[in-house]
């Protein structure tokens, strides 16, 4: 199971290409899958694999014990491994491993910090990811904390395993053939993409029982996506292993109204839960939060971009994911497991011809540009969402938790 997993994420995930060079970030938990992704990458061809490893509990240490001030700083190694070989255009394969609470006593602007330190130092990298120039692919792989808070019931082996089949579940790797029945999973997604893209739509109206009610404006050169994407020079890939989402980048100056959470958010070793945001104009105006207050805060705080949406997107109540009766904790999961939104940049891949334009240029267009793109889950079992289209007519999106057509 875990062969085929790492032969999809290469063939299928970042798709590599002949002579391409592959940058695999990941936990030292991740080790086995590491080995196995740098064999099939080199089956395929690749020109070289260059592992990037990273220690959890190290990383607390350093939060823990170091002042802020030292966050504010890159070391240039950090910068020329990401950003030289983003211009060689390697491929990138993230793997997610985080307990989801192994930071939580953590003070969330030391982690902010460094978070919007790295994202500018090594913008050419982010760049490149974010302008669909080059590849990436984010997959998971258990760690014991992120098992156990998973499967709380469960001996640490027993957690480790059940998580191990959740995710060959969710990545289809329990089928005969995941390259296969990815492709058959990209083909699922156009038929509704198509009809969203030929609607013409003009706002989008959110509703449920939890209290969401939010309007949001959409470009009007939008672009659906769903299941992968190309890159500049034609390829096709699937950014996020698993996926289910139906998504588009909305005009971020219209958004009016208030949207609540409806599962936990997970983000850099921290939980936020029982949420809520208000929209004016497009810009978050209120907040709060049952848990993880200061969290949510520092998220909003990143940088202006941050106050706006940079991404809505469409995933039904009964989707594969959601059918598993759990949660993940890691964004990765949940986020396909419930509608969501995200606060932060947008994607030019989400407006037409976006994938030639500059950052401005797709600014200029009405796509969020922002230091940090961070997803939450809002879909619940009587979300509703209607469609207002150009000529006023109206079109029903989604119906009690799952799309309507």
């Amino acid at each position: 199971m875990l062969e085929k997993y790492a032969e999809l994420i290469i063939k299928q995930g970042v798709n590599l290409q002949v002579g391409q060079e592959l940058l695999i970030d990941a936990s030292i938990d991740s080790y086995q899958l590491v080995r196995l992704l740098t064999k099939k990458a080199y089956e395929v061809g690749a020109k070289d694999v260059i592992v990037n490893y990273r220690d959890e509990e190290v990383s607390r240490l350093r939060y823990e014990y170091c002042h802020q001030e030292h966050f504010e700083t890159v070391p240039l190694y950090i910068q020329e491994l990401r950003n030289q070989y983003a211009a060689r255009h390697a491929a990138l394969v993230s793997i997610e491993s985080s307990d989801p609470e192994l930071l939580k006593d953590i003070d969330p602007i030391k982690i902010q910090t460094w978070s919007k330190a790295v994202r500018q130092a090594c913008q050419p990298f982010y760049d490149a990811l974010d302008l669909g120039v080059n590849r990436w692919c984010i997959v998971a792989a258990p760690s014991v904390g992120w098992a156990n808070k998973v499967f709380p019931e469960m001996s640490d082996k027993e957690a480790v395993e059940a998580l191990w089949k959740a995710i060959f579940k969710a990545t289809r790797c329990d089928q005969d053939d995941p390259v296969e029945a990815w492709n058959e999973h990209r083909r699922s997604f156009e038929r509704r993409v198509q009809i969203l893209n030929e609607k013409k739509i003009q706002s989008l109206h959110y509703q449920n029982g939890l209290g969401t009610d939010l309007t949001i404006g959409m470009n009007p050169h939008y672009l659906f996506a769903g299941g992968g994407s190309y890159t500049t020079d034609g390829i096709y890939s699937f950014p996020n292993m698993p996926t289910e989402e139906i998504f588009t980048s909305p005009d971020f100056h219209q958004v009016n109204g208030t949207v609540y959470s409806s599962m936990p958010l997970h983000y850099q070793g921290h939980i936020v839960d029982q949420f809520y945001m208000t929209f004016k104009d497009g810009r978050i105006i209120d907040y709060g939060a049952q848990q993880g207050a200061d969290v949510l805060k520092s998220i909003i705080e990143t940088d202006e971009g941050s106050h706006y949406l940079g991404e809505v997107a469409f995933v039904p109540y009964d989707s594969p994911i959601r059918r598993m009766n759990l949660v993940f904790y890691n964004t990765l999961f949940d986020e396909n497991a419930s509608c969501h939104l995200a606060i932060g940049k947008g994607f030019g891949e989400c407006i037409k011809d976006g994938l030639q334009m500059s950052k401005e240029e797709l600014y200029q267009q009405g796509i969020n540009d922002s230091l940090t793109h961070v997803d939450f889950m809002i879909g619940t079992k009587d979300l509703s969402i209607e469609a207002i289209l150009e000529n006023g007519e109206k079109f029903v999106i989604f119906k009690d938790g799952n799309f309507a057509f």
